[in-house]
């Protein structure tokens, strides 16, 4: 595999040659999750997956945690499109080293995060495989696709938002990977429990909806990168200033015990599973109160241009001087070699 391969141009080529076809189908693959008519009301589907090795190590994550996160990091897909959770479906490829009680384990993970959610969990399937693998697809639902909040409706003049901490994910990690030294056990413990048991924003998404974002997504790769998905998506330019950027409480610590720029953490390290969202200016004052509401308050961090010449960079990062910077999220295909952990992929992209 070549190393100049991108992910998200794999993916792009992928959806060009399997196109979408299909009366019922409302939005395809490129978006948080895909939308289909189902008679009045519409299904918002996502599916995602996760390999041992590349997205968690069972060395320092529990087989309970496992279960909830996987879960959890498909239920973020229908938050960010401001549907109802319905039902998931689990599929574990299970190695020969695992057995019942490991399985039943990640089992009572995902079902303890479901019921918090009113999920049903209504089945999957089971195979052996020489690395575990777990695959979740959830179905949500909403009542029209109007009440569906996607990728594509930034537009110039808008202002770019995010809710809650960034970067707490990222410090996580290096907490189980690095074991830096100096931080407190109460810091520890919650950056601990942002990596492992992320929280899918349910209650946001459709908060942030109802007050009108113009697009939404959730911070899965790094917003470095998750903001170039918006730009693709709506054929815009988007300016956000770092220093703006709402960093989780511990991050700048556990960074640079661990050696790591705290930026490239709260921008670059996903998993933090945040929403990350456009607004016209005119209802800023509604969204924040949506967010305070929800439990997640909404910082902004920079603004809507038109769409960038070919050729230009879609997403320009400023640092504290007003100079860009480049910071890079996470990309499966190019980075996929590194000794390092990846934030989940997005099979249903």
């Amino acid at each position: 595999m070549s190393d100049l391969l991108s992910e998200f141009d794999l993916l792009a080529k992928l959806r060009a040659r399997l196109g979408t076809a299909g009366d019922r189908v409302v939005i395809g693959s490129g978006d948080d999750a895909a939308v289909v008519r189902v008679g009045g009301a519409v299904s918002v589907t996502s599916v995602d997956a996760f390999v041992e090795g590349v997205h968690f190590r069972l060395a320092t994550t529990s087989m309970r945690d496992l279960g909830h996160k996987c879960l959890a990091a498909s239920l973020s897909d229908i938050a960010a499109m401001a549907a109802w959770p319905g039902e998931a479906y689990i599929t574990v490829g299970l190695p020969e080293h695992l057995g019942e009680r490991e399985m039943l384990e990640l089992a009572d993970g995902a079902q303890a995060l479901a019921r918090e959610h009113d999920v049903t969990i209504c089945g999957g399937d089971l195979t052996r495989a020489d690395e575990l693998f777990v695959a979740v697809t959830v179905v949500g639902y909403a009542d029209d696709p109007e009440s569906i909040v996607t990728r594509r409706g930034a537009a110039p003049g808008d202002l770019v938002g995010v809710t809650g901490a960034l970067g707490g994910s990222g410090a996580g990690l290096l907490l189980l990977e690095r074991k830096p030294a100096g931080i407190d056990l109460e810091t520890g413990a919650r950056l601990l429990a942002r990596h492992l048991r992320p929280l899918p924003l349910l209650d946001a998404g459709r908060a942030l909806a109802a007050a009108g974002v113009s697009s939404m997504l959730d911070v899965s790769d790094g917003i470095a990168s998750d903001l170039e998905r918006l730009c693709e998506c709506s054929e815009v330019r988007i300016e956000a200033k770092l220093e703006a950027l709402p960093m989780d409480e511990g991050v700048p610590e556990v960074g640079v015990a661990a050696g790591v720029d705290p930026l490239e953490l709260a921008a670059g390290a996903g998993e933090d599973y945040e929403l990350l969202f456009t607004a016209p200016a005119a209802v800023s004052a509604a969204v924040e109160r949506a967010g305070d509401e929800s439990g997640s308050r909404v910082t902004w961090i920079g603004r809507v241009s038109a769409g960038s010449a070919e050729g230009e960079a879609a997403v320009t990062l400023l640092d504290e001087t007003g100079r860009p910077r480049r910071l890079a999220g996470w990309d499966h295909l190019r980075r996929g070699r590194e000794k390092k952990v990846a934030p989940p992929g997005r099979a249903s992209r």
